[in-house]
Order: structure tokens, then sequence, then C-alpha cells
């Protein structure tokens, strides 16, 4: 099992939750950004990759080396619903799991939403990342784990 993080956007905090539990536990894990990353400094479990600038790049790169079984943390819902029919288990940074019963609406929501963005509607953004999202985020990401862990 592997944890990829799509690290463009994924918050600070929840790539920090992530390093401490891929060290606690033994779980490789793999940066994927259109930015160079370092990552943490005394975890060799930690790797980062760098993919060239552009649309979805670091998103095909997780599709084309994530396999069943594998965590990856990504607020990606494209992205997401590429990855939930290859058994591949997806985490949004609030800790909520997208699953193949909820990955359809969710994209039907989040497509609906950016047709209204690009018609001008002002729709406003997620709540701010905040202790509450961070608190429910490490919660998933234990019970995730633990569950992917004890089904090998």
């Amino acid at each position: 099992m592997k944890i990829w993080i799509d690290a463009d956007a994924t918050p600070r905090d929840v790539k920090d939750i992530v390093f401490r539990a891929s060290k606690r536990l033994g779980i490789e894990t793999v940066l994927v950004a259109n930015q160079h990353l370092q990552p943490p400094p005394g975890n060799p479990l930690v790797t980062a990759v760098w993919v060239d600038g552009g649309p979805d790049v670091a998103d095909q790169h997780i599709i084309a080396h994530a396999v069943a079984g594998d965590l990856v943390v990504t607020q990606d819902i494209p992205l997401a619903a590429e990855l939930v029919p290859k058994k591949i288990v997806v985490l949004d940074p609030r800790g909520d799991e997208h699953t193949v019963d909820s990955i359809g609406e969710r994209l039907s929501v989040r497509d609906f939403m950016d047709n209204l963005r690009m018609t001008g509607t002002v729709t406003g953004g997620p709540p701010p990342f905040d202790a509450r999202a961070k608190h429910a985020f490490a919660s998933a990401l234990d019970r995730t784990l633990t569950r992917l862990r004890n089904s090998r």
C-alpha cells in the first residue's frame, strides 16, 4: 500500500498528518506536484515527484501509478472519480471518503457549481480549513489506514 498526495492544493497541515502516519506505520508516501517539493527531513518513506506544469498532469501521474488498495489524498473530485472505480481509496483534506456510492453525486454537484461560476454567479468557496477540519482528516486517515491494513 502507498499513500499518494495530490500535493499542489493539499493543505500543509494535512501533509504533516500524513507524514507522521507514514513514519509511524511504515507506509511509503508519494507527493505529486507540478512544483518542486521537499520531502520532510528524517522520513525516508516520503518521496516527491515533480511533474511538468499543465492542467491535470499531476492527476494523470497519480492515475497511471496508483493501484487498488492505495490511498490518495486529494480535493480534486474529477481525479477521485477516476480513482474510485479502480478500488483506490480517496480521502479529501476534510476527511470525507469518496466511494462508489457517493462519487457520482459529488461530481454532479461539482460540475453544477462550476457551471454557476462560469455564468458569473458568485457561489463562494469552501469553508476555511480550520482545527475542526484538521481533526476530521486525522481521524478519517487513522480509520482508513487501519481498515486498509486489516484488509490485506
